[in-house]
């Protein structure tokens, strides 16, 4: 007969996200997860399968919880406007006591991008699928734009996003608002 689990998963899933955000994947041990988590490497295994499995948990717990962010920018109908606010919105919590800096799913991008992990690059792209279409759609309710800049633009916002994440993790609050301003200055 299966043992209960003395733990609440979603709970444990949230603690772990958070180390694995602050630290990487590759950095963050079996020990660092049982001491952070409060359960042991028995009962990851038993519920996750491996560091690997408790991971992939952590980055969709990670999706869920930025979801009202994304539900915002792919309902909004301002163009442009709609990119910049995705901006501010998407640092936001980066300015608040007690939370993690930077973008788990950037950290995690940069970190697996010569991995031959095919879980993670699979979820890695299809979050920056996502966010590349709808950064395109935004962009095409310009008329004056045509098909070939709407790439172009895209592609250069999705990279601004990288660099938006990455220096939200040290900038100030001030040189991130900087930064997101003078992005769109030419747009």
């Amino acid at each position: 007969m299966a043992r209960k689990k003395e733990y609440n998963e979603t709970e444990v899933v949230e603690k772990a996200m958070h180390i694995f955000w602050r630290n990487g994947y590759q950095t963050t041990s079996m020990q660092m997860l049982e001491k952070e988590m409060g359960i042991n490497k028995f009962s990851i295994y038993s519920s996750f399968g491996n560091k690997n499995g408790l991971f992939l948990e952590s980055l969709k717990h990670y999706k869920s919880r930025i979801n009202s962010i994304f539900e915002k920018f792919k309902k909004a109908d301002n163009g442009i406007e709609d990119i910049k606010q995705f901006f501010y919105d998407s640092v936001s919590s980066n300015f608040e006591e007690g939370n993690e800096k930077g973008c788990l799913v950037t950290n995690t991008y940069n970190e697996f991008s010569e991995s031959e992990d095919l879980l993670i690059k699979e979820q890695m792209n299809s979050f920056m699928d996502g966010l590349k279409t709808i950064i395109i759609e935004k962009l095409k309710m310009d008329p004056s734009k045509d098909e070939e800049t709407i790439i172009k633009q895209a592609n250069f916002l999705l990279l601004a996003k990288h660099g938006l994440a990455a220096a939200a993790r040290v900038n100030t609050k001030k040189e991130i608002e900087d930064y997101i301003e003078m992005t769109f200055k030419n747009l």
